[in-house]
């Protein structure tokens, strides 16, 4: 069944053009998406990730944790840092989820009930190739009308990423029973199971 923001189905979304991405061995990609209890047990489950980290974008070093930012007083983004083999996987394929079963890319500023700047949908690029990979991209999904409503993705320069505190690391799988998990995170993994099952690491 197709999501209510998608005319298409996640696996029908268009690929991006990243080969000039692979091959390159480990790489990291930075997204916000929303709480990153959700967005890191998405990305931990597809073969090639090496490592995933949730953690706080942008803003000052003094309000990196956990407090701070849920206050949406300052600038950070809860984001995850992905670490990837791009001998395995290539950011496109990152991307292609991100967009597609991560999070929703045409809510401003949040994500469901979960409300703030803070909860903002962002890619934080380290390059100006890898600014204009997310861009066009961005503009393949609108030109092919894979969303219903405009996607309001911004894309920031990565300053800086702060790595959350332990109790937010690989939190969805810690915490299954947790009713946000149950109701948020879980349904976002199994489609990515469903769709993307030639993706998986084989350990699940």
């Amino acid at each position: 069944m197709t999501d209510p923001v998608l005319n298409l189905l996640p696996n029908d979304f268009p690929d991006a053009e990243d080969g000039a991405f692979l091959n390159l061995g480990p790489q990291t990609l930075v997204l916000a998406g929303g709480c990153f209890w959700c967005t890191e047990a998405v990305y931990r489950q597809l073969k090639g990730v090496l490592e995933v980290t949730a953690g706080y974008a942008g803003g000052s070093p003094d309000t990196a944790n956990y407090d701070a930012v849920c206050s949406g007083a300052t600038d950070h983004a809860e984001a995850i840092s992905i670490k990837y083999d791009s001998n395995i996987i290539g950011p496109g394929t990152l991307l292609k989820v991100f967009f597609g079963i991560a999070h929703d890319p045409t809510q401003l500023n949040r994500q469901g009930n979960d409300m703030g700047r803070q909860y903002r949908s962002a890619v934080f690029y380290q390059s100006g190739a890898e600014q204009q990979l997310v861009a066009d991209y961005i503009r393949l999904l609108e030109d092919n009308g894979v969303v219903r409503a405009s996607i309001v993705t911004c894309l920031e320069p990565l300053s800086a990423f702060y790595p959350a505190e332990h109790i937010h690391q690989n939190y969805a799988a810690a915490n299954p029973n947790q009713p946000y998990i149950a109701a948020v995170a879980q349904p976002k993994v199994a489609k990515v199971q469903h769709y993307f099952k030639h993706r998986l690491k084989k350990d699940l």
